[in-house]
């Protein structure tokens, strides 16, 4: 979700002012998931090189998501939507912690739409973990070497139980992948727009799908 910096930047705003704007088009983004189809939306929330930004931003972003979750936690509950974090949610400071595992467990079981929130999240840390994994068990006798393949490495990521993105969106003209789901997105199709992330919008959201649904997806073959 990026451009939030930039957005405030050019409206002589404190970067804070964009990421504020960026809670609404989360906000609009998993309404419109809803409304447009959509199973599962993964919101690229905050990563784990993003611990390198200033203290009072990584303080201020995490208090902006913990009043997201406070105010769409019942939001989510009455619309059946199922709430997941993927990435080392044991990083994240408390009381924020507590209430992500909290929503996670008392929308385990809705199903009208997931929405994952990929947090403390970096596909490299994830993969090295999975590695790790994978060794202790080999080492406890609990895997064989030789049973290993994409399937099972797969059961240890922290995707297990999400299937891999068939699109990626990429605001505010961004053109890398940026440590996102390196495994996981083998081929999903990559759709960029200009468009900034706080003035991302529903007809933002349906120009990807309609971009996506125009694309042949051979997966090699």
């Amino acid at each position: 979700m990026d451009g939030n910096g930039r957005w405030a930047k050019s409206r002589g705003l404190p970067k804070i002012a964009g990421h504020r704007a960026g809670v609404d088009s989360a906000r609009e983004a998993v309404k419109s998931a809803g409304e447009l189809g959509i199973k599962i939306i993964t919101l690229y929330t905050f990563s784990t090189e993003n611990w390198k930004r200033p203290k009072s931003e990584v303080t201020a972003l995490f208090g902006l998501l913990e009043a997201y979750i406070d105010s769409e936690s019942d939001k989510l509950a009455k619309e059946r939507i199922r709430f997941m974090v993927t990435g080392d949610i044991d990083g994240i400071p408390e009381p924020l912690r507590s209430k992500l595992k909290k929503t996670v467990i008392d929308t385990a079981k809705n199903g009208s739409l997931t929405v994952n929130l990929a947090l403390n999240y970096g596909s490299r840390a994830e993969i090295t973990r999975a590695v790790r994994l994978i060794a202790s068990d080999v080492k406890a006798a609990k895997l064989k070497i030789d049973k290993i393949d994409e399937d099972v490495f797969s059961r240890y990521l922290y995707t297990k139980n999400l299937p891999d993105p068939d699109l990626i969106i990429r605001t505010s003209g961004e053109h890398r992948v940026s440590n996102f789901m390196l495994w996981q997105i083998s081929y999903a199709e990559i759709y960029i727009t200009d468009t900034m992330w706080p003035d991302f919008r529903k007809k933002d959201l349906s120009d990807a799908i309609a971009w996506f649904g125009n694309r042949q997806r051979r997966f090699g073959g």
